[in-house]
């Protein structure tokens, strides 16, 4: 916004770390918090009765400050690793924002070690909220079909599928900006990807009207 608004495509060394920083700290603070929403949606439609004793101002509170603690901890891990190597390949990020795989790109270091622990903590931890959600909407599922109203099958799908699209879109898209080969990468390629998991997830994620936290 800054940029825009004074015309310049210029951005400080520490204030690109610190856009990386906040990035993946908020990115991977949303995933984990659509990762509690998948829990709240499961213990509303298939213990109703429970709700308010399993998801109180207290647990909702615990959830919410470990979404933010493991978001500040996953940030850290990635900014550190990535702004430890030298950069040596210029000075043009080719993207829109500092974006880390783009940083990487201008770094001279032949030795990745550091950011490949950090993408293995990533995606182990990544894929780990992945399974539990796709367990809890199997459960989700199974509690919807059984139930004998129609009405009430369309309001459980009205809640829950539209959170399932946007994580959906969320985890694929940053899967792929992560994980996809160089010798298919492009800059138009790059910047598509970028906006379809920086910007579009944001946009379209609306809170269910069953939540209490």
């Amino acid at each position: 916004m800054a940029n825009a608004l004074w015309d310049t495509r210029d951005i400080s060394y520490a204030g690109c770390a610190a856009q990386c920083f906040l990035f993946v700290f908020l990115i991977s603070a949303e995933y984990f918090l659509l990762t509690v929403m998948s829990y709240d949606c499961y213990i509303a439609i298939c213990k109703p009765l429970h709700y308010r004793t399993l998801l109180g101002s207290r647990a909702c509170a615990t959830m919410a400050a470990a979404a933010w603690v493991s978001g500040i901890h996953n940030a850290l891990l990635y900014t550190a690793n990535t702004f430890s190597l030298p950069l040596c390949q210029g000075n043009a990020v080719d993207q829109f924002f500092c974006e880390i795989p783009q940083i990487l790109k201008l770094s001279c270091s032949e030795s990745h070690l550091g950011e490949i622990w950090a993408t293995v903590v990533g995606v182990s931890l990544a894929f780990g909220c992945f399974v539990f959600i796709v367990l809890t909407y199997v459960q989700i599922f199974k509690a919807v079909l059984r139930m004998p109203s129609e009405q009430g099958q369309h309001k459980a799908f009205s809640t829950c599928l539209p959170h399932l699209a946007v994580l959906s879109l969320f985890v694929t898209s940053a899967m792929f900006a992560c994980l996809k080969p160089s010798s298919i990468s492009s800059s138009s390629l790059d910047l598509v990807v970028a906006v379809l998991y920086s910007l579009i997830p944001p946009t379209l994620n609306l809170e269910p009207p069953h939540l209490q936290c």
